[in-house]
């Protein structure tokens, strides 16, 4: 299970970025206007299959390289695939983050969880209405943390989606789902409006679903575990057979194993990185 999670984090950003090498470390550089990439160890390479050792001087070089890209400071790894890479950005001043990963049996049926009366589930295609709303959600989510219902609405919600159609966001994104690299998974009121949305990335029959948030104002309705249940559903049915994801808090956790998701006995280990957080 461990090879698929590191052969995935090798693989999806390249459907997206160009890799640079600087020693044991690459940064990963996007081709095109979108969210910034990290950098990281050769994630397919683990130190048990003779991966060299990470220098002061290799996390510099990237750094570097990212202050003149004008891109985050921002690194990425499994820490069993890099043993002695946290020290080492620790002492360059980052501050590392851990993020424990769940895996799901691939045997394991998820069932359609329970909505709200007028919530449906929806998978949204690239030029869905509720497109901009649905990329918006995750930021009024995560700005407001835990599982307490918060202050944030649909008010807030829409400033959020126009902000992102304005900078370019969503139009970036829209040829990311038409080619299928992308799936967003929406639980949407009567009218339209998403009040839970997450996403997942295919490649190579491994996905990690992520980006599930809830509107704050609408949480303790079940609708993050029905996201994340249609969000497997979806993946399953598209081919993806090991589906995984990484955790901040164990209120979370708690919904995921309820679903069936187990620890992977990996941690995913993010540094100086805002957009894991």
């Amino acid at each position: 299970m461990r090879a698929h999670i590191e052969q995935y984090y090798a693989t999806v950003p390249l459907l997206f970025s160009d890799a640079e090498e600087f020693g044991s470390l690459r940064l990963f550089v996007r081709r095109k206007p979108g969210a910034p990439y990290y950098g990281g160890p050769s994630h397919a390479q683990p130190a048990a299959e003779g991966a060299s050792s990470v220098t002061a001087a290799d996390i510099a070089r990237v750094r570097a390289r990212q202050r003149e890209l004008g891109v985050p400071e921002a690194f990425e790894w499994l820490a069993e695939a890099a043993p002695t890479l946290r020290a080492g950005m620790e002492a360059a001043g980052l501050p590392v983050a851990e993020r424990p990963l769940m895996v799901l049996d691939p045997h394991r049926q998820v069932d359609p969880q329970p909505l709200p009366e007028g919530v449906e589930i929806r998978a949204l295609t690239a030029d869905d209405p509720v497109l901009p709303a649905a990329l918006a959600l995750p930021r009024l989510a995560f700005a407001e943390e835990g599982t307490s219902v918060g202050s944030a609405g649909r008010e807030e919600l829409s400033v959020a989606a126009r902000e992102l159609t304005e900078d370019g966001t969503v139009e970036t994104v829209r040829p990311t789902i038409r080619a299928g690299h992308k799936a967003l998974i929406a639980a949407l009121a009567l009218d339209g409006t998403p009040l839970a949305a997450g996403h997942y990335h295919p490649a190579g029959g491994t996905t990690e679903i992520g980006g599930i948030g809830t509107l704050p104002v609408a949480r303790r309705q079940g609708l993050a575990a029905a996201v994340t249940a249609g969000l497997v559903s979806h993946a399953r049915d598209h081919g993806v057979s090991t589906v995984f994801l990484a955790y901040a808090e164990d209120g979370v956790a708690r919904i995921y194993s309820r679903l069936g998701f187990r620890p992977a006995d990996s941690t995913l280990l993010i540094a100086n990185q805002p957009a894991r957080s």
